[in-house]
């Protein structure tokens, strides 16, 4: 049993002797008595403390202060009170072992943690942060953080990022020492691959262009996003590029650009049936690139076809065959 000391809504205190029963419910054995004057409270929790004594039952010293002051606390307690961290602590720790630490903002890191949490629109991104953890962005400011992770400081796109941080640097020198530890200290091999990502707007601009969508909506405007990364997935680079662009040239420029800031050689470049093409098989070899490049059996030779059907190959059996083109079959 212990002494209990509760607020009551006309200023009294009432003193009360309580016994927690084996279900863990509490139960008023006794009703001391009620004061607002802490003399006289102080002599009925004295008066509780006795009774206890005097039925040979264990006092429990200090908990009626921690019961009341608990129990006010969780009253009070509202939504705005309460913070996620969660999260933060599991993505945020392997968040700065990669080192993004570095960068210096934070609705960056906000954002990415809540993109592996919480994915969503950037309208629920800027709802979630809020509701969940009481860091306030505007939609507007989230959309101009953006544009710094898309361009290169110095870049006059005419969106008015020249002279801005250049966050899209560090991103991937961050991004690729990282990728450098986890591939053994060389990049040996290097896949890439685009996609196009639209929009729901009514007109086009200088960078969301109409055009060839891989999502079906040949009528919005869209964006191309090249993406290089080595073995295991793991990120090198990434590129915005006009939403009307042909994605065959955008690979040569792209690796030759990341393999020079980073120094890492020359890799075997592996894509898909998208950036065949006899155009960028002679800049691979011209510049010393071997390379794995996808090729669609429907558009070969029917000599070649046979060649392949004939192979009667399963999944995941691979054979090596050449042609004029030097492309790998």
């Amino acid at each position: 049993m212990f002494v209990r000391k509760k607020p009551n809504k006309s200023g009294s205190v009432s003193v009360q002797v309580v016994a927690k029963t084996r279900s863990r419910k509490q139960k008023v054995v006794k009703s001391v008595g009620s004061s607002k004057d802490p003399k006289e409270i102080e002599r009925l929790v004295a008066e509780g403390r006795d009774y206890i004594t005097s039925h040979h039952e264990p006092l429990l010293p200090g908990i009626d202060e921690d019961e009341v002051g608990f129990e006010r606390f969780v009253s009070e307690l509202n939504n705005s009170q309460i913070q996620v961290i969660g999260p933060e602590l599991v993505f945020g720790s392997l968040y700065d072992r990669i080192g993004y630490g570095r960068i210096s903002s934070d609705m960056f890191r906000h954002m990415v943690i809540c993109r592996l949490f919480n994915p969503g629109s950037k309208l629920k991104t800027v709802d979630y942060l809020e509701r969940y953890l009481h860091v306030r962005y505007s939609l507007s400011r989230v959309y101009r953080f953006l544009d710094s992770l898309c361009y290169r400081s110095g870049e006059d796109t005419g969106k008015g990022n020249v002279g801005s941080p250049d966050y899209k640097t560090l991103v991937e020198q961050i991004s690729y020492e990282h990728t450098r530890k986890v591939v053994g200290g060389e990049v040996t091999v290097c896949f890439y691959d685009m996609t196009t990502l639209y929009f729901e707007a009514a007109e086009e601009d200088e960078l969301r262009k109409c055009g060839f969508s891989k999502d079906g909506k040949h009528s919005c405007p869209q964006i191309y996003l090249g993406l290089l990364v080595a073995s295991g997935g793991n990120p090198i680079g990434y590129e915005i590029y006009e939403g009307n662009i042909s994605e065959n040239w955008t690979i040569i420029p792209m690796v030759q650009s990341l393999a020079s800031r980073f120094g890492f050689g020359k890799p075997v470049v592996v894509a898909d049936a998208g950036l065949l093409s006899k155009g960028n098989i002679e800049a691979l070899v011209n510049d010393g690139y071997q390379y794995i490049l996808g090729a669609r059996p429907k558009n070969e030779p029917e000599k070649v076809k046979e060649k392949i059907l004939a192979l009667n190959l399963g999944y995941g059996d691979v054979a090596e065959g050449r042609q004029q083109a030097r492309c790998v079959l």
